[in-house]
């Protein structure tokens, strides 16, 4: 019979707490070790009952869950899925080889996904072969950066996370509180501020002309003015936007980048 899975759950929030103690509780595999409530709670948690997987928050009192594997030693951190209610936060999980995270709130799909994973990687590692299966996310993102302008772009969605290389967006637009990137002829959703991405796309490349759209400059083909101060934006697969007024100055811009 398969070892039991000692997990550890740490969140600073109740509910949340009780919803993963809920979900874990359901297990075989699983055997719940304790909680805590705390940055510093979990690292004499972790250092004491050396837990196989830890079920981590980001954002805690005292230390977030970052620091709280920063202070453990390397021999001693145990297996991590972050719970976060961010995505920007999901580029920093798998820097530090998290099996995998958890973006608030999610469902039950997507914690079986996470804790598959993670089973598997316990499994792997008490079956004697700890290190030998790399986490090749991790490694991929090596390269993405978490501020700034970015070269690629975490998507999740349908249990799985894609990165989408900058440069082949052809524009953003504005969906509620998400945004949609269109790739060729595909769309990626993803939960993100307008303004909030356009500080991470590449100014020289990316333009905003509209409260709800963000354009590549590369892919525009030709400008038809409208009326008082608007332009219609064609681009090269024929998508038309709307160059607004009150962003004309942007305008005035990709005139003197392409003269």
């Amino acid at each position: 019979m398969a070892e039991k899975i000692r997990t550890l759950i740490v969140d600073d929030e109740e509910l949340a707490r009780d919803r993963l103690r809920s979900l874990l509780s359901r297990e075989e595999r699983i055997e719940i070790i304790g909680e805590a409530s705390d940055g510093k709670a979990a690292v004499n948690e972790i250092e004491k009952l050396k837990p196989d997987l830890v079920f981590l928050d980001v954002q805690m009192p005292e230390m977030n869950g970052f620091e709280v594997l920063e202070a453990l030693d390397e021999e001693t951190r145990p297996n991590v899925v972050f719970c976060t209610a961010h995505d920007k936060f999901a580029l920093k999980a798998f820097d530090v080889h998290a099996v995998d995270y958890l973006l608030k709130p999610f469902d039950r799909e997507r914690f079986q996904t996470a804790l598959q994973r993670a089973v598997a990687k316990v499994d792997l590692q008490q079956s004697g072969k700890k290190g030998a299966q790399k986490d090749a996310v991790g490694a991929v993102l090596k390269d993405v950066k978490p501020a700034g302008a970015v070269e690629r772009l975490l998507v999740k969605g349908d249990g799985r996370v894609l990165l989408i290389k900058v440069e082949d967006i052809d524009f953003v637009e504005a969906a509620d509180n998400y945004v949609n990137l269109k790739v060729g002829k595909e769309s990626h959703m993803m939960r993100e501020t307008m303004s909030s991405l356009e500080g991470r796309l590449p100014a020289d490349r990316f333009m905003r002309i509209s409260r709800s759209a963000i354009v590549n400059v590369e892919r525009i083909q030709e400008l038809q003015p409208m009326f008082h101060g608007e332009y219609v934006v064609v681009l090269k697969n024929g998508a038309k936007l709307t160059l607004s007024r009150s962003y004309r100055d942007k305008l005035d811009k990709l005139m003197g980048s392409a003269s």
